[in-house]
């Protein structure tokens, strides 16, 4: 009789017990689609890189990875619930928090959390020798390429001109190309020059500079301080491309990573976290990412973070706003 009672209460317990653990089990099985950019850019390696590092690191988890047409696409993607992190530029990120129709957003997406500020995009704007083009000046009417409608790359285009003083209507011709299809007009001198937010040494523009003479053209500090934030004041080394012997001033925006306001604390918390345990796994996905830094997780942030990344950021020592 009490070997009976005794097993009917260790039964009870047991109950008890894997009832208590259903949260944190369903918890476990939260999916976490990651929502990247084209298969041949930066974000699209790293999201790779991401989800077998949350695959790993956050037990239990299920990570996809989405290759989607990046920044603009991801943001209204994690504002209807469609995804549970994205990269994004911080223009279009800020654009998107605002509510900006002309970048794309016709109203605030104010589901949106941040997560960390990751690596700049480096705003590099490259001409033929040829073109005679040294200075944003000199832009006026010549032959642009200013990447995608409303592609990240586009926005940068638009807020840089603007921060020199041209708009679109002072250039000869704005074409509105990928990357490879505007080196290719380049070189066939049917275009002057080319405008690519990308990483440093980026294949497309390597190729230009070792088909045609190139200059890269500087932006100014002066248009960086106009352009304001999202946008910082770097440098271009000398020697990224063919024919470039001299370091160059430019401008770059930062990237991030961001989530939306649905996600639990703690798994965001638990993803923040594990990026910044495995730096050398993501950088090893892409150079890109060895830019990233603890430090400057915050630089620029241009809405509230998460509760979750909030909470570990306070826990590593950095200051967070309210």
């Amino acid at each position: 009789m009490h070997a009976y009672l005794s097993s009917r209460r260790f039964a009870g317990f047991a109950t008890a017990a894997l009832i208590a653990l259903a949260p944190a089990s369903a918890r476990a099985q939260d999916f976490i689609n990651v929502l990247t950019g084209g298969t041949s850019g930066v974000y699209y390696p790293l999201g790779v890189a991401l989800s077998k590092i949350y695959g790993e690191k956050i037990p239990g988890t299920r990570p996809t990875v989405q290759a989607t047409k990046a920044s603009v696409e991801n943001l209204q993607l994690l504002q209807q619930g469609k995804g549970e992190v994205a990269f994004t530029l911080g223009d279009s990120l800020d654009a998107a928090w605002k509510g900006d129709e002309e970048a794309g957003f016709k109203s605030p997406l104010k589901k949106l959390r941040g997560i960390t500020a990751i690596y700049p995009n480096y705003i590099q704007i490259v001409a033929s020798k040829d073109s005679g083009i040294k200075t944003l000046a000199d832009l006026k009417g010549k032959r642009l390429s200013v990447g995608a409608p409303k592609s990240g790359t586009e926005l940068n285009a638009r807020a840089i001109l603007a921060a020199a003083g041209l708009s679109y209507k002072d250039l000869g011709k704005i074409e509105y190309l990928p990357f490879a299809e505007s080196v290719e007009l380049m070189k066939n001198r049917q275009l002057d020059a080319t405008l690519q937010s990308a990483g440093l040494g980026v294949a497309s523009l390597r190729d230009l500079a070792t088909s045609v003479e190139i200059t890269v053209v500087e932006v100014p500090a002066a248009a960086v301080d106009k352009a304001g934030p999202p946008f910082i004041k770097v440098s271009i080394p000398a020697n990224t491309y063919t024919g470039q012997t001299a370091a160059v001033p430019a401008a770059a925006v930062v990237n991030y990573l961001v989530t939306h306001e649905g996600m639990k604390e703690e798994t965001v918390y638990q993803m923040t976290k594990a990026i910044y345990e495995n730096l050398g796994d993501l950088g090893a996905a892409h150079a890109a990412a060895r830019s990233i830094k603890l430090e400057n997780a915050l630089d620029g942030m241009p809405l509230p973070l998460h509760p979750g990344a909030a909470r570990y950021f306070k826990e590593k020592g950095l200051k967070v706003g309210s």
